[in-house]
């Protein structure tokens, strides 16, 4: 049985998320992520304006009036999130952590699959991967995710963010939508990127910190690797270390920028100080727009 204290968060995160969806993103996602064609539903008789082309000869002649098709969007997609809940997602300079972050934006996203009548599924994965739930419609769906997410405690610590993609391309033959939720310090997934864009529909979240990007200059400080566990006495003073930690986080985010903008791929950037709202909702208008240029 899960502790008094997992249900209490499980409804506020359910509570949240419903107000955002109900609210703001559940037409946002109708309108940027699409069903994969469009079914037959009826015939209907002819009234002037209709698409001469829809006409169902077989039916007219047997009616004999003018009859025509009439189509539906088929909308069932299947969403995954894969969400990172390694070490570094313990890790939050201000108010939240990473970890809590992404639950919260894994809520809103499966709510607003859900209230669509899309499936959703899960894995979470440190090094390895931890956790899957095949995807499934339903409301309870959602809850069921929550829980997960806030509940389960991984057995590793570590990040490889190849080995849930690698994950994703063996358990899921047809294509979904895959949200992959992380801070994205891991290297070596560049390959596993590119196999999964070409299969699905990616969408790399990328939380950061800003203590991520830098380091403050307030002496010496005994830092900590969350992953690993290894420890490192560091001279914040020293401006030559400041900017060699700041240049080896630019030159990795630059390289993941670079994959993604060389591949098309849009990722949405969301810092732990700030409401991940309006990163979304820029995701999902940028989408829209481009959807709209397309047609």
């Amino acid at each position: 049985m899960l502790p008094a204290e997992v249900y209490r968060q499980v409804r506020q995160v359910s509570i949240k998320t419903r107000r955002l969806v109900d609210g703001i993103f559940a037409g946002e996602y109708h309108s940027v992520f699409k069903g994969r064609g469009i079914e037959f539903a009826e015939v209907r008789e002819y009234v002037p304006g209709d698409d001469v082309r829809s006409i169902d000869w077989n039916v007219t002649a047997r009616m004999g009036a003018p009859f025509v098709k009439q189509y539906v969007e088929e909308r069932e997609l299947t969403v995954m999130l894969l969400v990172d809940l390694s070490a570094s997602g313990l890790f939050g300079s201000v108010a939240r952590t990473k970890s809590q972050i992404a639950t919260e934006l894994s809520a809103v996203l499966a709510l607003s699959a859900i209230t669509n009548n899309d499936k959703v599924g899960l894995i979470i994965f440190t090094d390895r991967i931890e956790h899957y739930v095949p995807p499934r419609k339903g409301k309870n769906r959602v809850m069921r995710l929550i829980r997960d997410l806030l509940a389960f405690e991984p057995t590793h610590r570590g990040t490889n963010l190849a080995v849930p993609l690698e994950y994703l391309s063996k358990v899921l033959k047809q294509r979904s939508i895959t949200f992959l939720i992380s801070d994205f310090l891991g290297t070596g997934y560049e390959k596993a990127v590119r196999i999964v864009h070409y299969r699905h529909e990616l969408v790399p979240i990328c939380i950061s910190d800003r203590r991520d990007a830098e380091l403050p200059a307030v002496g010496f400080v005994r830092l900590q690797d969350l992953e690993s566990g290894t420890e490192v006495l560091v001279d914040t003073d020293s401006a030559a270390v400041r900017d060699a930690y700041k240049q080896a986080r630019e030159n990795s985010r630059f390289r993941r920028k670079r994959l993604f903008h060389g591949l098309g791929i849009d990722p949405i950037e969301v810092r732990t100080d700030e409401d991940f709202v309006r990163p979304l909702l820029r995701f999902f208008h940028s989408r829209e727009r481009r959807l709209g240029e397309g047609r």
